[in-house]
C-alpha cells in the first residue's frame, strides 16, 4: 500500500534528507501533538514520541522490516499512540478514550513488540554499562558467542577462571535488571496485556 509519495518520504528517511524530514514534521506534527496533549502529555513528550517513532520506523527500513497495510501517515499515528499508551502505561497515568482495536487494524501488531523489546533492551542496557569493565568484556565475548576457552585466552584468565567470573558477572547483572522499576512494570505488563 505503498503510494510513490509515502515511498519518497521512506527513502528520506533511511537517507536522512532535512528537506523530506521536517516536510514530514510540519505535516505530521499536528495530530501526534493533539493526541498527546488530550492524553496526559506535554511538548516535550510530543517530540520524544515523535522521535522514537521515527527512529522506529527507521530501524524496520534498515532491517527490511517495514510492511504498510495503509498510508504512513496512518502508520506512524498508530506507532506514535502506541509508544505514548507504552508510557502512559507505565507511569500509571493511562486514561485514553479512544478503541486500541482500531490502531491495531492500522498499524502491524509486531509494532507494539518492537517497542516492548527497545524498553526491555534500555533495561538491560542501562545496567550492562554499570558494570566493572572486566565483566563488561567477559558477558561481550559471551554474547558474541566465544566459547570459554576462548575467553580465557582474551581475557588472560583461567578457563576456570573465566567460568566464575561468567557466573558472577551474568548474577549481577539480573540482579540489578530485576530490581530496576522499568523490568518489574515490564513483568507486570506482558505485550498481550
Amino acid at each position: 500500500m505503498n503510494t510513490t509519495e509515502d515511498q519518497k518520504i521512506l527513502e528520506g528517511i533511511v537517507t536522512g534528507n532535512e528537506i523530506i524530514l521536517t516536510e514530514f514534521y510540519k505535516k505530521n506534527l499536528p495530530y501526534i501533538q493533539q493526541y498527546i496533549l488530550s492524553n496526559s502529555g506535554n511538548k516535550e513528550d510530543v517530540e520524544d514520541v515523535f522521535q522514537d517513532a521515527l527512529v522506529l520506523i527507521y530501524e524496520k527500513l534498515k532491517t527490511d522490516s517495514l510492511e504498510l497495510q495503509s498510508s504512513l501517515r496512518t502508520y506512524f499515528y498508530g506507532v506514535c499512540k502506541n509508544i505514548w499508551r507504552n508510557r502512559l502505561r507505565k507511569n500509571k497515568r493511562l486514561i485514553i478514550t479512544d478503541n486500541l482495536s482500531e490502531d491495531l487494524e492500522i498499524i502491524d501488531t509486531t509494532i507494539i513488540e518492537d517497542i516492548e523489546f527497545k524498553d526491555r533492551e534500555h533495561v538491560y542496557r542501562k545496567h550492562f554499562l554499570k558494570l566493572s569493565c572486566s565483566c563488561r568484556k567477559v558477558l561481550s565475548l559471551l554474547f558474541e558467542g566465544k566459547s570459554m576457552k576462548e575467553i580465557a585466552h582474551v581475557t588472560g584468565y583461567s578457563e576456570g577462571y573465566s567460568r566464575k567470573k561468567k557466573f558472577e558477572c551474568k548474577r549481577h547483572l539480573m540482579e540489578m535488571i530485576e530490581k530496576d522499576p522499568t523490568y518489574q512494570e515490564l513483568q507486570l505488563h506482558p505485550e498481550n496485556d
